[in-house]
Parts: structure tokens; C-alpha cells; sequence
């Protein structure tokens, strides 16, 4: 059997999203296209959630749990900001949804392969990409294709100027009665008990009158332990929301790095990283499925081109830069957090700052996005950022996130 033109390590977002772009059914000529992904147990990640913002008509539109016409934010004293961001609609789709529908489109490409198996090593060589991994049995198996696209998450994390977390517990609640308002989610309530460093803020996507999601996100140096995220949402949905009693009926929690440290994008001639592992979380909101989005169409029309492949970055030069001075502010205290996004949504149209955090806007409008920060505190980060030395983290790449399987049900008042 020939070797295959393209092998994708991982069948995550990331790794999915490349196959269905790249085995669109109405390519000329199929591309050969192998995916590998981890067997079940540790390696795969259990069920989680992602969120995005975009136009209606959007490539999974069918299979979202849930979309939003209107956002809101809640400052520290309670004052609500809503705003409606057409054209864009916030959307909320669960992993396995998407991987379900990835995966019936994909069985009907001709020319794709799906493979089970543990990945050992993945590397250049002169004439392709290599990957070397296991099966199910303990056999080995060694594919070679003309690209290799890897979405491994890195063991540890590049050398950075400043690192933080973004870290969060959620809670599938059903209520039984209508608690909330099924056409707008709260983006951030920070209502929450801040930390002296970072901030903290509540999150309510509601599914139905009676059923949400709410979580507890932090941007802090470190992650708690179970019981801080349990006492975090106990105090938000009883203390804050006054919910009352509810049942959870799901939950789940995760760990994002918000780094402004350079992911490398390209191992070698042939191996290409995509996803988390190449650069497409944004440091300062901790989103990644976008970015995603992009660069999987982006690397598919470049590769059904037959084109030299320049890996495309998924943020810019701008909006990376901006993140970087938006995290130091952050980690060093020279900024409250709460108020500076507060502001932000108080004083920039909606549909504006989405693209903004998207980094889809022009220089005139980040500008006028930046005079609505604190002007003296960001403009002193960004003088003394050049200065700073990148260091390697002292710990490992965090955890990916670990939802509790749906289906677990327990009561709360």
C-alpha cells in the first residue's frame, strides 16, 4: 500500500477538523489521508464543551447544543451590560456531538483511514513524516506520509514571559422549574470571590428554562484542588445566583495555559503541530476552536493546492503582542481584572469587541479598543516587556480537561 499523503496525530478538535477539511466530498481528486487516534482509556479525552462565536450557517451548526443572540456581563457590584453581537451568535458545542458528526462524513471519504493507536514518537524525515506507535495488541506500526500534522499537547510549555492559568470546574444543573433565560448566556459574572493575583468569574450557558451550564473560571498561577472548585460553585449558584435547589447531572473541569510563550508550529521538514500544540489558544481569553477552524482551512486548501505548506500562524503579530502586555498587567496586580473586562464590554459595541478578541480587527480599531483600558498601567507593561527574559515553566504542560462522565446525578440546595 502506498504511504498516504497526509497522517494526523489525534482525533481531538484539532485533528478531526483537518480531516473533515481536508476530505471535503466535493474534492476532484480524494486526498489519502490516515487519522490516528489514541485507543480508549487516558490518552482520549473524555466528553467536554467548547464555545465560539460566528455567523449562523456555521460548518456544525447542526449539531450545537446551543446558540445565544445575547451576552452579558455582570460587574463586581452587580451592574449588568448585555449587548446583542450581530451578526455573530455564540455557539456551545459538545465534543462528542462533533466528533459523531466528523465521523460520518469521514465514512464516506474515499480516501481516509482511521487508526487505533498509542503514538510513541512522530519525526521528519528526508523524504516525509513518521509516525511510530502501538496498537491495541502491543504491535508496532510504523506510517510514513508526505505530511505529518500533530495535535499532541506538548509535554511541557515553550519559554515565556509570563504564564497563567485559566482554570475551571462546571455544573450541569437541571432545576425542574425556569430559572433562566434560554436566549442569553452570561459570558462573565464577576460576582465571584476574586484571588489577590488574576481574576475569577461566574459562567451561565443556559440549554433550557430549567437546565445550564454554570462554571467557575479562575486566571490564576495555579489550579485548586477539588474542594475550592466545589466550595467556588457552591457559593456562586447558592450565594450569588440564589438558584435554590437543583440537581447536577454532569460535570466537568479543565486547565488551559494562557502563555505568551511561542509554540513552534513546524518539527523538521514534514511535521507540522496544529491546534494547542501549535499556537491556536489565544493567551488572553483561553479560546482555541476558532483559531482551529482557521488554520484547518487554511492547511486543507494549501495542501488540495499541492503547495509548499508555510504553517500558518493563528493569531497575528498584533493581537499576540496585545495578549502579552494584557497578561503581565494581569499577573503582576497592575490591573483589576474584573474591571478591566467590565469596561471593555460596557464600553465597546459587541459585535466590535468579539472580533477584537477574535483578532479580526484593524490597527484604528484596536486603538480605540485600547484607550477604554487602563491606559497608564498597560502602556508601563508594555514599555518594560522587552526587558523580560522568556523562562522555561517550572511544571508541566497542565492537564487537559477532565469532565465526570454525563449521566451522574446528585443533589444540591
Amino acid at each position: 500500500m502506498p504511504d498516504p499523503e497526509v497522517v494526523i496525530v489525534g482525533g481531538g478538535a484539532a485533528g478531526l477538523s483537518l480531516a473533515y477539511r481536508l476530505c471535503a466530498p466535493d474534492a476532484a481528486t480524494p486526498l489519502s489521508v490516515v487519522l490516528v487516534d489514541a485507543p480508549p482509556g487516558p490518552l482520549r479525552p473524555a466528553p467536554r464543551t467548547w464555545c465560539f462565536w460566528e455567523p449562523p450557517g456555521g460548518a456544525y451548526d447542526s449539531v450545537l447544543s446551543a446558540s445565544w443572540q445575547r451576552l452579558r456581563v455582570r460587574g463586581a457590584d452587580g451592574t449588568a451590560t448585555e449587548t446583542r453581537p450581530a451578526p455573530f451568535l455564540y455557539k456551545m458545542l459538545r465534543s462528542d456531538a462533533f466528533e459523531a458528526h466528523v465521523h460520518r462524513r469521514l465514512s464516506r471519504a474515499a480516501g481516509f483511514r482511521r487508526v487505533e493507536a498509542t503514538v510513541t514518537a512522530v519525526r521528519s524525515t528526508p523524504h516525509g513524516g513518521e509516525v511510530l506507535a502501538r496498537d491495541g495488541r502491543g504491535a508496532e506500526l510504523v506510517l510514513r506520509a508526505h505530511r505529518v500534522f500533530d495535535s499532541r499537547p506538548p509535554s511541557r510549555l515553550p519559554p515565556a514571559r509570563t504564564v497563567l492559568l485559566q482554570h475551571f470546574a462546571g455544573w450541569f444543573v437541571r432545576s425542574g422549574r425556569p430559572l433562566f433565560d434560554p436566549a442569553t448566556a452570561d459570558l462573565m459574572d464577576f460576582r465571584t470571590r476574586q484571588p489577590s493575583r488574576g481574576l475569577s468569574f461566574g459562567y451561565v450557558l443556559p440549554l433550557g428554562p430549567d437546565t445550564a451550564l454554570i462554571e467557575y473560571t479562575e486566571f490564576s498561577r495555579a489550579a485548586l484542588d477539588p474542594d475550592g472548585y466545589r466550595r467556588a460553585l457552591h457559593h456562586y449558584t447558592q450565594e450569588v445566583l440564589r438558584l435554590g435547589e437543583f440537581r447536577i447531572i454532569a460535570e466537568e473541569r479543565g486547565v488551559i495555559p494562557m502563555t505568551d510563550g511561542r509554540f513552534p508550529r513546524q518539527d523538521g521538514r514534514s511535521v507540522f503541530r496544529i491546534g494547542t500544540a501549535g499556537g491556536a489558544t489565544r493567551p488572553s481569553t483561553g479560546y482555541t476552536f476558532a483559531a482551529v477552524q482557521r488554520q484547518s482551512r487554511a492547511v486543507a486548501a494549501s495542501v488540495r493546492a499541492g503547495r509548499a505548506l508555510r504553517m500558518p500562524a493563528p493569531h497575528g503579530a498584533r493581537p499576540r503582542a496585545m495578549d502579552a502586555v494584557m497578561l503581565r498587567a494581569l499577573d503582576s496586580g497592575r490591573i483589576d481584572g474584573a474591571e478591566f473586562f467590565t469596561r471593555l464590554f460596557r464600553d465597546v459595541p459587541g459585535e466590535r469587541l468579539l472580533r477584537f478578541l477574535d483578532g479580526g480587527t484593524r490597527l484604528h480599531e484596536d486603538l480605540l479598543i485600547g484607550l477604554r483600558t487602563p491606559v497608564a498601567p498597560m502602556l508601563r507593561t508594555a514599555l518594560e516587556l522587552p526587558f523580560r527574559s522568556r523562562r522555561a515553566p517550572d511544571t508541566e504542560h497542565p492537564a487537559p480537561p477532565t469532565p465526570r462522565p454525563t449521566g451522574h446525578e446528585e443533589s444540591t440546595p
